[in-house]
């Protein structure tokens, strides 16, 4: 197949395209500059120079491929409408890469209950979030109204060194260099809030059964496992020599630092359930997030 990724220099992108390319496909990846389209190109991906914004060209390059793997941006609404204004009417693939802060709440650090949220289950999402679900749900819906395989993948912490250029995801890499700067694991408020995660590896593995298997309008959590922030920080405490000393941020300090993205990123809960990716007999076989904290260095 010749398959067109987003974010094909990113960490989920360059790591599904590194795979795809390894599988044999024909691989085209958005470049927003000369030097990324040459380090793609080394990798065996064909570079399209272009951004975001570039319609005509995100237009062109979609048109030109067998399906389309949206995974630059799960915030930018122009780009998913003109990649569904390029695919539509043709059958052909699009899958949107959202994540499980779709799910999180407003907790500050406190323990919400295991209520665990599966891909059917009905949510309300916090306002910050309301215009991701609806992408979501555009793609989605694009499957019956724009005659496109629309399917949306939503993973939530993803650990694990991926591939491409760039080996590194957000919020663990943060988290450890934090730790190392100030000697100690962190966490956030009482840091009970818990998050699902996911290995790179095992979410990669779903991208491709996804492009094989998922029925158009699917919405694939992928997820194996959870921890609160707390224990996160303990374990980092541990493996970097610090002897299990940990310190509490506020959440004011948080949302200082990184804005409302950070308070739902390492202040909420989101707890999910991938029933639908496991129906496809998706088997995430990874290292648990508990074994590859205690291998940072």
């Amino acid at each position: 197949m010749k398959i067109f990724i987003t974010g094909a220099s990113g960490y989920i992108g360059g790591s599904v395209a590194e795979r795809l390319v390894a599988a044999g496909h024909e691989v085209t990846g958005l470049a927003r500059s000369d030097e990324k389209a040459q380090l793609l190109q080394q990798c065996g991906i064909q570079p399209v120079l272009g951004s975001l914004d570039d319609s005509d060209i995100l237009t062109k390059a979609a048109q030109a491929a067998d399906a389309v793997i949206h995974t630059a941006s799960a915030d930018h609404p122009a780009s998913v409408i003109t990649l569904i204004a390029a695919l539509e009417r043709t059958g052909k693939t699009l899958i949107h890469t959202t994540g499980s802060s779709i799910v999180a709440d407003n907790a500050a650090g406190e323990f919400a209950g295991t209520t665990y949220f599966t891909e059917d289950t009905y949510s309300d999402p916090v306002p910050f979030r309301r215009p991701r679900v609806a992408l979501n749900r555009l793609v989605r819906e694009a499957a019956i109204e724009k005659g496109i395989r629309g399917i949306v993948i939503c993973p939530p912490m993803i650990y694990g060194t991926g591939r491409g250029l760039n080996p590194h995801s957000e919020q663990l890499p943060q988290l450890i260099a934090l730790a190392k700067r100030l000697g100690a694991g962190v966490y956030f408020g009482k840091g009970l809030n818990r998050y699902s995660n996911v290995h790179i590896d095992d979410l990669v593995d779903l991208y491709l059964l996804a492009l094989e298997k998922a029925p158009g309008g699917s919405l694939l959590f992928a997820e194996n496992g959870d921890a609160s922030f707390f224990e996160i920080a303990e374990a980092l405490s541990h493996t970097l020599g610090f002897e299990g000393k940990t310190i509490s941020l506020t959440v004011e300090d948080v949302v200082r630092q990184a804005g409302e993205a950070g308070r739902y990123g390492v202040t909420s809960n989101s707890l999910i359930r991938s029933v639908n990716a496991r129906r496809l007999g998706w088997m995430p076989n990874s290292p648990s997030l508990a074994e590859y904290l205690a291998t940072i260095q």
